[in-house]
């Protein structure tokens, strides 16, 4: 048997560095996806293994479940609907069996992401023989939340193979949970996060889990349900950042992305005066408005991303234009639609 999900990104539309204050943030789903595909051995295969393959960083884990059992023995007591903390002792046995696979000092930073899988996986699904592969259009360490959309992807995709929660796979298409399994996707994909990041505050796991935007202030989230659609260019400096240091009608619709401009005008100002910039944001920031776009970074600041609002009249010529400057620059750019669906799931090759 075998089920595919997928969990978006995330972008920090405003108060990235003033919610750590008690005022609000807003973060927002993008249409850029991490993938998980997971297919269970069946006796015919004659596989006895859990084999994860990383597709973006070229990495493949393989372990024998006899291995898994020794190393975690409390999976054969698996409980999915019921979300456990992976406690420090477990983390470090898991992180001592990876020196096996000598993994290379430069995705080194991977290592943590291997044991969330593995804690993830047995606690849902126990001992059971599977494959897993994982591919995503997120870039890594960019603050689009890429952490946080494997381990949303990687839940939904492990509750759909348990009796945990109920999806209808016979629709056509992609398709989402009910709001009772995304909460409880959302909560296990929350534990991965702590293996990954420590203590996080939990915001990206929720965007990705149920999309749309969300706000979050002093420790509560808050669904915002929004129609408009909205397109981003995102630019990432591909500059390492240190967020522990850094911390209608056509008429209507241009009257609603001009308020937006505003809004993403003085918010960037704001983080401008606290020192959270970068050379390599205003250098898309100058970029961006030499075509009269408005631009903010995203995230801790300090590199990262910027964001871009595309208006819905911009023709596809200046959006090229624009596109080629940056990247002359050697950034990377991604266009996204804000504020789409979160988890989806759905059985074999359907699309």
């Amino acid at each position: 048997m075998e089920v595919r999900s997928r969990a978006p990104g995330k972008i920090i539309l405003a108060g990235e560095h003033a919610v750590v204050h008690g005022s609000a943030a807003v973060a927002a789903s993008i249409g850029l996806y991490t993938s998980v595909s997971v297919r269970l051995y069946s006796p015919n295969d004659n596989d006895d293994t859990l084999t994860l393959h990383l597709m973006d960083v070229g990495l493949e884990f393989s372990w024998p479940i006899g291995r898994i059992k020794e190393m975690l023995p409390d999976s054969v007591n698996n409980d999915a609907s019921s979300p456990a903390t992976c406690c420090e002792e477990t983390t470090k046995l898991i992180l001592t069996a990876l020196k096996d696979f000598k993994i290379p000092d430069a995705k080194i930073g991977i290592a943590s992401g291997v044991v969330a899988f593995l804690w993830l996986y047995t606690s849902i699904l126990g001992n059971k023989a599977a494959e897993v592969i994982v591919s995503s259009e997120l870039p890594l360490g960019a603050g689009l939340g890429s952490s946080a959309a494997f381990c949303v992807s990687l839940s939904g995709a492990l509750l759909a193979l348990s009796d945990s929660v109920q999806v209808d796979f016979d629709q056509e298409g992609w398709v989402s949970f009910g709001e009772k399994d995304q909460q409880l996707a959302n909560r296990w994909a929350f534990e991965g996060e702590k293996i990954i990041h420590g203590k996080p505050s939990g915001i990206d796991n929720t965007v990705s889990t149920f999309g749309n935007m969300i706000k979050f202030k002093s420790g509560v989230l808050t669904c915002i349900k929004s129609s408009m659609t909205l397109k981003m260019l995102i630019t990432n400096t591909k500059v390492g950042r240190n967020t522990k240091a850094l911390v209608a009608g056509v008429s209507e619709l241009v009257e609603k992305e001009q308020r937006i401009r505003e809004l993403m005008e003085m918010n960037q100002g704001l983080l401008q005066c606290m020192g959270v910039s970068h050379a390599s944001i205003e250098t898309v920031l100058q970029t961006t408005r030499k075509y009269q776009l408005t631009s903010k970074l995203t995230g801790a600041g300090g590199g990262g991303c910027v964001l871009t609002l595309l208006p819905a009249l911009l023709s596809a010529t200046v959006i090229d234009k624009v596109i080629r400057e940056l990247e002359q620059c050697g950034f990377q750019c991604l266009i996204a639609e804000i504020g789409g669906n979160g988890l989806e799931c759905r059985f074999d090759g359907r699309s």
